[in-house]
């Protein structure tokens, strides 16, 4: 039996939501941690049928004195109305933990989530980082395959991430009805695919898939809701200098980015990886922001002029300014907008991280290898 790849996440003592993309490994975590729970899992058929039908069956069946405290309900969010009956055992102060999983919270908006709020804390779990992997991790494969768990355990992971994004498209958003048209939406997972890493600009990507602005938008909002993307706002904090005001966009993991992006002759593959690479490095530290105590921001900095830092990593203990360059030696030009910031920004520590070996330190700016960097984050080197 295959040894399982222990995770950073460490779970709450009280009850809590559990979220993450389909495939990063929550029912796999909570079947070998809770073995002993209660379990009611909304994807088997049968059990879907029963609880939308009659959702206070979950009060007969946590009350039926089997003993165990815990309680998972996998998938909640395709039965909400399951959230009143939890919150109704919670208030009752039985001692029961309840323990939500979910790959969209979407729905949840629209219902009774906000009853728990206090009661049933936010979690979430993300796509293995490097240290999870440890010697398993390879930077080259993660570039190529991305770090879903449900990619790097499959024996046919190019296959998998074929199928991932429309396995999301007919069970999540054409059998929920979140759009009118899928061949539209379809076409907007691959245009909006070449703003991976780059400034979100809605208009753009509206015109190249022949769709209104607002429709865009309302897409973009879609992949937030479902997990499958994520912004990161401009740092601004005391600028001395004008910044620009759109987000930069990412999808969650590099493996389904690259599955979606279309290639041609007039794609350049270093374009492709580049954009890869700042998106694998996205991945992790927004990963490592939460799971960790601190709950660091992640932001990038570009000025109206034009200097650009790919990320900035802001907390009460850190305050970092990284550059990402799909590069394997450093060039003088290549430290140019980290001088700029921290000239800016004197506190912070400036870090590129390239494809090169060596450790160096240049003009103030640490140069790490990106294997290096990523297999570090989340241990006590970092």
């Amino acid at each position: 039996m295959e040894t399982l790849i222990p995770r950073l996440f460490t779970p709450p003592k009280q009850s809590f939501f559990l979220f993450g993309p389909r495939g990063t490994g929550k029912s796999t975590w909570l079947r070998v941690n809770m073995p002993d729970a209660i379990w009611v899992d909304l994807l088997e058929a049968d059990e879907f049928r029963s609880y939308s039908a009659r959702p206070e069956r979950l009060k007969e069946l946590v009350l039926s004195g089997s003993g165990n405290k815990i309680v998972v309900i996998d998938e909640i969010q395709k039965v909400p109305g399951l959230l009143s009956v939890v919150h109704s055992l919670i208030e009752k102060k039985l001692g029961f933990r309840f323990i939500l999983t979910g790959s969209s919270p979407r729905k949840l908006k629209k219902t009774q989530a906000d009853l728990l709020a206090g009661r049933v804390i936010k979690q979430s779990l993300h796509p293995f980082m490097a240290i999870e992997l440890g010697k398993k991790f390879n930077l080259a494969s993660a570039l190529k395959q991305g770090l879903l768990p449900l990619v790097f355990s499959s024996a046919a992971p190019d296959a998998v991430l074929r199928t991932y994004a429309s396995l999301y498209v007919r069970e999540e958003v054409q059998m929920e009805g979140l759009v009118r048209n899928i061949g539209n939406f379809s076409r907007f997972l691959e245009a909006v695919s070449f703003s991976h890493g780059a400034l979100l600009n809605t208009s753009n990507v509206a015109r190249d898939c022949e769709v209104e602005r607002k429709t865009v938008e309302a897409y973009i909002t879609i992949l937030e809701d479902l997990l499958l993307a994520f912004r990161i706002p401009v740092f601004s904090k005391k600028a001395k200098r004008a910044t620009v005001g759109h987000s930069k966009f990412y999808y969650f993991d590099a493996g389904v980015y690259r599955s979606l992006r279309p290639c041609g002759p007039l794609d350049k593959p270093e374009e492709i990886e580049g954009a890869a690479l700042e998106g694998l490095i996205a991945q992790h530290l927004i990963a490592w922001s939460f799971y960790g105590n601190e709950k660091n921001k992640v932001y990038f900095w570009r000025t109206t002029s034009g200097s650009e830092v790919d990320f900035i990593v802001y907390g009460e203990k850190v305050f970092w300014a990284i550059e990402v360059k799909n590069i394997s030696r450093i060039r003088p030009e290549d430290l140019r907008s980290l001088r700029s910031f921290k000239s800016e920004y004197p506190q912070s520590s400036a870090i590129l991280l390239y494809r090169g070996k060596e450790r160096l330190k240049k003009d103030n700016v640490l140069c790490l290898p990106c294997d290096e960097f990523l297999l570090s984050l989340g241990s006590e080197k970092i």
